[in-house]
C-alpha cells in the first residue's frame, strides 16, 4: 500500500522505516515541527517537583541538553514515550495506557498509595494538547505544574511536494496520530480543491478524538485503532 506519513521530523522518517520493513511505500509529508523552550525547561527543572509526567516522546528529545533531573520519577502516557524517557536517561518510568485520561489515573492511583507529596508534579506539555489530562488531574486533587515545553507550528509544503505525495498516485491511506494534523490534511490545495478525488483512501486514525476532526463527508473512510498507539494504528493497514 501507498501510505502518506503526515507526523513531523524524525518521527515521520521512524514510521516510515516500520511502514517499509512491513512492505508498504511510505510517503512523508510533515505539517509541523516542534520548537523547543529550552529556557522554561530548564527553569522548571531547577524548581522543586514531585516527579515529571509526559504527554509526548517529544519531550525527550529536550533531555540530550540537560544533565539534571534524571533521578526524576516519569509518568509517560504510553510505551513509546515511556521508551523514549528512559533512552535520555531516566531509570524510573512509569507508562500509562496511551491517552491522557490513562495516565491521570495511573498518577492518581500512585499518589493514593504513596500518599501526596509536597511538591506538585511537572507537567512537561505541548501546545497545542488536550485539556483532558490537567482537567483529571484537578478532579483527583493532585497538585501539577504546567510547563509548556515545546509549541508545535506549521510547516508549508510547496504545492509541487504536496502534489507529488498527494497525486502521484493518490495513496491508498493516510495516518492520521494527531487532531491538529489531520485538521491540516484537509486544508491542503487538492483536499480543499476536489475532495471528491479522496473518497476511496483510507484514513487511519490513532484514537476517536483525532477522527472527531475528519470532516463528515470522508466519515466512511475513517478506521481508529483499537488502542491510541503506533503498533495499533499500523495493525488497521
Amino acid at each position: 500500500m501507498r501510505v502518506l506519513v503526515l507526523r513531523r521530523e524524525p518521527a515521520a522518517s521512524r514510521t516510515g522505516d516500520t511502514l517499509s520493513a512491513l512492505g508498504h511505500e511510505a510517503v512523508c509529508l510533515p505539517l509541523s515541527q516542534a520548537e523547543h523552550d529550552l529556557t522554561a525547561t530548564r527553569k522548571a527543572l531547577g524548581e522543586p517537583h514531585s516527579a515529571i509526567a509526559v504527554t509526548s516522546a517529544e519531550i525527550a528529545r529536550l533531555f540530550g541538553r540537560f544533565g539534571d533531573g534524571l533521578a526524576t520519577t516519569v509518568f509517560a502516557v504510553g510505551e513509546a514515550s515511556a521508551a523514549a524517557m528512559r533512552a535520555a536517561g531516566f531509570p524510573t518510568v512509569l507508562a500509562a495506557g496511551g491517552d491522557g485520561e490513562s495516565l491521570a489515573a495511573m498518577i492518581a492511583a500512585h499518589y493514593r498509595e504513596a500518599g501526596l507529596p509536597a511538591a506538585p508534579l511537572l507537567y512537561l506539555a505541548g501546545n497545542p494538547r488536550a485539556p483532558g489530562f490537567e482537567s483529571r488531574l484537578r478532579e483527583a486533587g493532585i497538585p501539577f505544574r504546567t510547563v509548556e515545553a515545546y509549541r508545535m507550528t506549521p510547516l508549508e509544503p510547496t504545492r509541487a511536494d504536496i502534489e507529488a505525495a498527494l497525486l502521484a498516485p493518490l495513496p491508498d491511506a493516510v495516518l492520521l496520530y494527531s487532531r491538529e494534523s489531520a485538521r491540516a490534511f484537509f486544508r491542503l490545495p487538492p483536499l480543499s480543491e476536489t475532495p471528491e478525488r479522496f473518497q476511496s483512501v483510507r484514513l487511519l486514525c490513532m484514537s476517536r478524538n483525532v477522527a472527531a476532526a475528519v470532516p463528515e463527508r470522508f466519515a466512511a473512510s475513517v478506521s481508529i485503532a483499537a488502542t491510541p498507539d503506533e503498533k495499533s494504528l499500523l495493525t488497521l493497514l
